[in-house]
């Protein structure tokens, strides 16, 4: 299924199905008060939700509601970086821009080094839960930034808590997929980083973490390493990876970060940038007024405006 949450003129966030043209709601806020309550209700909910579907009895077109983020408040957030194309190129692009033509011979002497820590473990941080918009919504420019940025990212789900998770075991915590777009303040990231602590105002401003356009449950998504995800400015496109590029899996980073840590169900882990996949690794920033757009196969695209106060 692909679920949405979504708001009509009452303002009230409601939770629904989409139905497979894509075009119409099935309405499932007589079962459900919000995503979380869905989650939370496991195989049991599912099975709900999926009757519901079938009976088809409620329908509403989706041009007449607004779509929501799909988990409009997750329990918890955390963002990862499991893609090495990403962090080689966005580093070497840094030491380009910030040295000049020292900054070239040493890209060419294959400096700088990806840490050994990022291969013996899966490296993250914790992101503002607060801040989550959803798709065709706008992003606000933060006021003490001049380079801003997207970040081209899948997001699982959790839907089932647990402790000490061992790998092969992981897949049966997902509840589902869905994208991930981590708006970055470069200028404010790389600031506050030197001080080797963060990010935070670099990541952490309203609207900067953006879901969506809907939640896909994991049945729909047999193989999520084999999708192709693609990030568009104004419609020209500025990179494409797959899916399949993670060093670390799902289930890897699932593993660790339930290592003497509980995870619940509604805590969303961002599997971090794929390879070209955000503007530093070009060197191209956006600009206010951008419209931006990140396509992941069977998980829809996630659509954007910028906009600078």
């Amino acid at each position: 299924m692909k679920l949405v949450t979504y708001a009509q003129g009452d303002a009230i966030e409601k939770v629904g199905a989409l139905l497979d043209d894509l075009k119409t709601l099935v309405d499932l806020s007589d079962k459900f008060s919000s995503m979380l309550d869905l989650i939370d209700g496991k195989e049991v909910a599912l099975t709900i939700a999926n009757k519901a579907v079938t009976e088809n009895k409620k329908t509403i077109s989706i041009d007449a509601v607004r779509l929501l983020a799909p988990v409009p408040r997750p329990r918890q957030m955390r963002d990862c970086m499991l893609f090495e194309k990403h962090l080689k190129q966005a580093g070497q692009q840094i030491v380009r821009s910030r040295l000049g033509i020292l900054g070239k011979l040493l890209v060419y002497l294959g400096l700088p080094k990806i840490p050994k820590v990022w291969y013996d473990q899966p490296i993250y941080y914790k992101a503002n839960r607060f801040s989550v918009i959803g798709t065709e919504q706008d992003v606000i420019w933060p006021s003490y930034s001049n380079m801003m940025d997207f970040e081209c990212e899948m997001g699982i789900v959790i839907g089932k808590e647990g402790k000490d998770i061992q790998k092969e075991n992981a897949k049966g915590h997902i509840f589902g997929y869905l994208i991930f777009n981590d708006m970055s303040a470069r200028d404010a990231q790389f600031k506050e980083m030197a001080g080797r602590l963060g990010p935070a105002k670099g990541k952490d401003f309203d609207t900067g973490n953006i879901l969506g356009p809907w939640l896909v449950t994991k049945d729909e998504i047999p193989d999520p390493y084999n999708l192709t995800m693609i990030a568009r400015v104004n419609g020209e496109e500025w990179g494409r990876g797959n899916s399949g590029d993670m060093h670390h899996k799902f289930e890897e980073l699932i593993a660790h970060v339930s290592n003497c840590e509980t995870l619940y169900p509604g805590e969303i882990l961002g599997s971090g940038t794929v390879g070209d996949g955000c503007g530093l690794e070009h060197g191209r920033f956006l600009k206010p007024g951008d419209v931006i757009e990140l396509e992941v196969s069977k998980l829809g695209v996630l659509r954007n405006r910028i906009v600078k106060p």
